[in-house]
C-alpha cells in the first residue's frame, strides 16, 4: 500500500517547519514566493494530496470540522462542555460533517501552537467550545485559512462568528423568578471578568434588581473561581441574603454544600438558582432550579455557520443568541 504523504514529510525533506509547509500550501502570508514555489514543487513530486475532499454518493462534499475545548474545562467528571461536544457530534453527521476532536492543552495555548489537525491540514472548519485566551484566539484568527466559530463565548474585534446562550436575559429571568417568589435580598455568585458569560449574567442580575427597585449590594457579589477558571473558595457574606443566583450549576452545587456545612437548610433557610441546567449526578443532594440552555439549537447553529462559511464564504450574521427556559426544581422556597 502506498504511504500517505504528510505535511511533516515535506517539512523534513526541505528542513523547514510543518507550519511553514501548511502556510505555503494554503496561500498564507509569512512565506517567501521562492520557498512557496519550492514547497509546492516538492509536494507535487512526493504525491501529497490535501485531505478532506471526499464526497457522498449524491455529490455532497464531506467537511472535516475540528473541535477544541480548553483543558481547564475538563475535570474529573463530565462537564457542561462535554455535553455540548456530544450534541455537536450527533448533529454534525446530519450536515455531512466529520468531527475531529482535540483538547487544547494549557501549554499549547500559552505557546500559541496550532491544533495538530490544523497543522496537518485535516480540517475545513474549526469550532472552539468554551472561552479561551484572547491571545490564542487572535493567533488562530491570523494563522488559519479555514473558518472558525466560537461556541458559548464571543470576543469583540475578531472576525470569527459566535453562537451563545442568551446569558444576559437568562440570568435576568432567573432573578425575576426569585423576586416573584418573594425574595428581595439576592446575591450573585460569579467572579466578574473571569469569562464573558459570567459577566453578562451579572448584568442580567443587576437589571432585574434595578427594575424592581431592589438593592445592589456590593457585598453580595461573590467570587466563585480564580481568573484561570478554578472553582472553589466561595466566601459567604457577613449579612446573608435570602437567595443566591449562581452563574452556573456547578457553582450552585458548591454553594449548596458550603451552606449545608454551616448549618443552613436549602431551600428552607436559603434559596439558590443556577444556570445551564447541567450538573453531574451526586455533586449535591438537592435538584437546583436553573436556566436550561438549548444546547441542541446552539450546536445546530454552529454547524450551519461553519458549513456555510466553508462552502460559500459567508454567513447571515456574525453572532447567534440562543434562548433557553427556566426549569423549576427543589432549591427555591416561596417567601411568605
Amino acid at each position: 500500500m502506498k504511504k500517505t504523504v504528510r505535511l511533516s514529510d515535506i517539512a523534513e525533506k526541505l528542513q523547514v517547519s510543518t507550519v511553514t509547509v501548511s502556510n505555503a500550501l494554503a496561500g498564507q502570508k509569512g512565506v517567501s514566493e521562492e520557498l512557496r514555489t519550492r514547497i509546492k514543487q516538492v509536494a507535487a513530486e512526493m504525491g501529497y494530496q490535501a485531505r478532506g475532499n471526499a464526497s457522498l454518493s449524491g455529490g455532497k462534499k464531506i467537511l472535516n470540522v475540528g473541535v477544541i475545548i480548553g483543558e481547564k474545562y475538563l475535570g474529573a467528571y463530565p462537564s457542561y462542555y462535554w455535553k455540548v461536544y456530544q450534541e455537536l457530534s450527533l448533529i454534525a453527521g446530519l450536515h455531512s460533517c466529520v468531527i475531529l476532536f482535540e483538547v487544547l492543552r494549557h501549554e499549547r495555548e500559552t505557546a500559541q501552537e496550532l491544533p495538530l489537525f490544523a497543522v496537518e491540514q485535516q480540517i475545513q472548519g474549526l469550532i472552539v467550545i468554551g472561552e479561551i485566551s484572547r491571545e490564542y484566539m487572535e493567533f488562530l484568527d491570523r494563522q488559519t485559512e479555514f473558518p472558525i466559530v466560537m461556541v458559548d463565548f464571543m470576543m469583540q474585534g475578531l472576525s470569527c462568528p459566535s453562537v451563545m446562550a442568551d446569558n444576559y436575559y437568562g440570568m435576568y429571568k432567573m432573578v425575576n423568578y426569585l423576586i416573584e417568589q418573594g425574595h428581595k435580598e439576592i446575591a450573585y455568585v460569579g467572579t466578574l471578568l473571569a469569562s464573558n458569560s459570567i459577566t453578562d449574567r451579572y448584568f442580567g442580575y443587576r437589571k432585574a434588581l434595578l427594575e424592581n427597585g431592589l438593592e445592589v449590594n456590593p457585598d453580595w457579589v461573590i467570587q466563585d473561581r480564580t481568573m484561570e477558571g478554578q472553582i472553589g473558595n466561595i466566601r459567604l457574606p457577613e449579612r446573608m441574603p435570602t437567595a443566591f443566583a449562581c452563574n452556573c450549576d456547578l457553582t450552585a452545587s458548591e454553594l449548596v454544600n458550603l451552606l449545608e456545612s454551616r448549618g443552613y437548610r436549602i431551600p428552607e433557610d436559603i434559596s439558590i438558582v443556577g444556570f445551564d441546567n447541567y450538573l453531574y449526578e451526586g455533586l449535591c443532594d438537592i435538584s437546583i432550579t436553573s436556566y436550561e440552555v438549548d444546547i441542541k439549537e446552539m450546536v445546530r447553529c454552529a454547524i450551519k455557520i461553519v458549513v456555510s462559511l466553508a462552502e460559500h464564504g459567508s454567513v447571515p450574521a456574525d453572532m447567534r443568541l440562543v434562548s433557553g427556559t427556566v426549569v423549576v426544581k427543589e432549591s427555591v422556597r416561596r417567601m411568605e
